[in-house]
């Protein structure tokens, strides 16, 4: 079965708006029952007619995050940041720490059995990467916090709200350490996002030939499958590679320039201080001079 890629911010989108594939995903990744997600509007939009049309001058296309809110079978509501990280740059990493703030300094609407409830989520994060953590081998990985009394240095196991609205636990998927293993559900969900077994050198469509014994998982190949049949999807997704290549084009280009007046100021200096280098000199010399007249 051909597949879609489910990296591009498009294609992901699409699987998102599928409440039962999105309550899936977050379930899964968070190890625990979700009973209902609202996903929010996204937090950078696009305009689709101009990405296909003119895609080189749309870069915004391929910067979309996902924002959800969750019940979990506990009944506490929690506000869920997906972000696809596909290169690993400082300025994505400045911009998600801003974002993150953002949503720590919001607070959310909840709609529930009864009525809107306005309050400050917990916030969990889900970084789906597409570069290795060199330290970290693991596919996938969870940053947890832990309660402990530094008096006693023992583990607490209660938790307070304070506490849980100012902190936050953090999932970590890197893309290029997925293997294809078939073992648990997580592992099964993971196949879905390896970069592997593309029918060209686009990476936007891949055969996916594994095993699927999983209604969820196939919920998830079927949409994938029609987005990589789907004219539209195909233009969106051509449109949000091509404007994250001008956009390491431009970037790179700005790196470039910011390093060669880098190299210009650091010639100056040098030139600088070795006038006053050669100033200080002749100064001494001037002085050994006027010393040995006298």
């Amino acid at each position: 079965m051909n597949i879609a890629n489910p990296i591009y911010d498009e294609v992901f989108k699409q699987l998102m708006s599928n409440m039962h594939i999105a309550r899936f995903f977050i379930g899964t990744i968070l190890e625990e029952e979700v009973t209902d997600v609202t996903m929010k509007q996204q937090e950078i939009s696009y305009d689709r007619e101009k990405a296909i049309a003119a895609p080189s001058v749309s870069v915004a296309i391929f910067r979309l995050d996902f924002v959800a809110t969750i019940k979990t079978a506990s009944g506490e509501y929690k506000k869920v940041l997906i972000e696809i990280q596909k290169t690993r740059k400082f300025i994505d990493l400045l911009r998600f720490r801003n974002y993150l703030g953002e949503h720590y300094k919001r607070q959310d609407e909840v709609y529930t059995e009864t009525g809107k409830i306005i309050d400050t989520l917990p916030i969990v994060t889900i970084y789906l990467l597409g570069f290795e953590l060199r330290q970290i081998t693991s596919p996938a990985i969870k940053v947890s916090r832990e309660y402990v009394d530094l008096v006693t240095h023992h583990v607490i196991h209660a938790k307070d709200d304070f506490v849980e609205k100012l902190t936050h636990d953090c999932y970590v998927v890197q893309i290029p350490r997925i293997e294809g293993k078939l073992q648990s559900k997580l592992e099964k969900l993971l196949t879905i996002f390896e970069q592997k077994y593309f029918i060209d050198e686009t990476g936007d469509i891949k055969e996916y030939n594994y095993p699927i014994d999983d209604d969820d998982i196939k919920l998830i190949a079927d949409a994938l499958h029609f987005a990589c049949t789907d004219p539209e999807s195909r233009k969106l997704m051509e449109a949000e590679r091509e404007s994250f290549r001008v956009f390491n084009v431009a970037l790179e280009q700005q790196t470039n320039e910011l390093n060669g007046k880098i190299l210009e100021q650091e010639k100056a200096l040098k030139e600088e201080r070795k006038a006053k280098e050669d100033a200080l000199k002749e100064l001494a010399e001037l002085k050994r001079k006027l010393s040995g007249n006298l």
